[in-house]
């Protein structure tokens, strides 16, 4: 097998294939930047090589399953971070074994590396009451208290993403008759949000506190584009003061997407159809909708309700066959 430059189809993977190809996100590409810086740093270690050394040959699939089992025990990332940094190095590899079909054998051994599987849990969401206390706790008497205020009853009645709220500009918001909300989202989908009429309300007052339609719609103090640690601050934040007066609060951990799923369990709750939810929260799929499904009691208890109680008589089953004493013995 011949050499071939590593660092130079790094470059090309990144500029050529990823930027101008597939023309990924920002947070695509940021993901796989901080695999690669994390297995280059490793591989580097393991070969005793500077990066701009290695080769190809170098990262074969043994070196990968370590740096994987690295990611896992020496940094402490889940197996849903080990699988993402997976995803990204097998991205490259299948560029690789295009670029150059000499290293076909070697990508594919790294390309059959499997996911790990891993336990899902299930989603934790707030209740009306738990809602309702996280909605009092700004300070609305001041500028920050009501941005605050705006920024969370927002989240709750439409479900954006953290992304999509701290992106989102004062042209964004359409007000009068159909008020709605317009965000580009997740695979750069472009969708609207109804607004129900207390909401349209507040937010025409907060925008009124607003200079410049460009700018967006919930700054920080110093006028710009909330981080998203900024926003998970306020959010925790806020939490903690309605958990005074809503103890169940203290025993959660609530998060920007927290609220994205309150949204989806309130529709839930209200008889909307999983499809109309998909669409609402910008869902690829309406599977994706179905975990809301299992993390919901209220609904497998009405269902349990429905069922009658089953007429069956006492009694323990007993095989009349020798060959099935036989298997029920093992």
């Amino acid at each position: 097998m011949k050499a071939t430059n590593f660092p130079a189809l790094i470059q090309r993977f990144f500029t050529d294939r990823l930027c101008t190809q597939m023309e990924a996100s920002q947070h695509t590409i940021a993901g796989y930047r901080d695999t690669f810086r994390l297995l280059i740093r490793y591989a580097g270690s393991r070969c005793g090589k500077p990066p701009t050394k290695l080769t190809i040959e170098d990262l074969d699939a043994d070196l990968v399953a370590d740096f994987l089992s690295h990611v896992e025990t020496t940094r402490g990332n889940t197996a849903r971070t080990r699988n993402a940094r997976l995803a990204a190095i097998r991205s490259f590899f299948r560029y690789v074994a295009m670029t150059d079909p000499t290293w076909l054998l070697h990508c594919q051994r790294i390309l059959s590396m499997p996911s790990k599987r891993y336990v899902k849990r299930s989603v934790t969401f707030l209740d009306a009451q738990e809602i309702a206390a996280l909605l009092v706790a700004p300070d609305r008497t001041t500028w920050v208290g009501r941005r605050d205020h705006a920024l969370l009853l927002l989240a709750l009645q439409t479900g954006l993403r953290a992304s999509e709220l701290i992106s989102l500009r004062c042209k964004d918001v359409v007000l009068g008759a159909g008020a709605h909300i317009r965000c580009v989202g997740k695979g750069r989908k472009e969708r609207s949000t109804p607004l129900r009429r207390d909401t349209a309300k507040l937010i025409q007052g907060w925008i009124g506190e607003r200079r410049d339609s460009d700018s967006p719609l919930f700054p920080s103090i110093r006028g710009e584009r909330l981080s998203r640690d900024a926003l998970e601050h306020l959010v925790r934040k806020h939490c903690l003061t309605a958990s005074r007066t809503c103890p169940s609060l203290a025993s959660k951990r609530v998060t920007p997407h927290t609220l994205r799923h309150s949204t989806a369990m309130e529709l839930l709750h209200h008889g909307v159809d999983q499809s109309v939810i998909a669409l609402w929260l910008g869902h690829e799929s309406v599977e994706t909708t179905q975990i809301y499904i299992h993390a919901d009691m209220r609904l497998k208890e009405k269902a349990l309700s429905q069922v009658a109680r089953p007429e069956a008589h006492p009694g323990r089953y007993r095989p009349n066959d020798e060959l099935l004493v036989f298997l029920e013995s093992l």
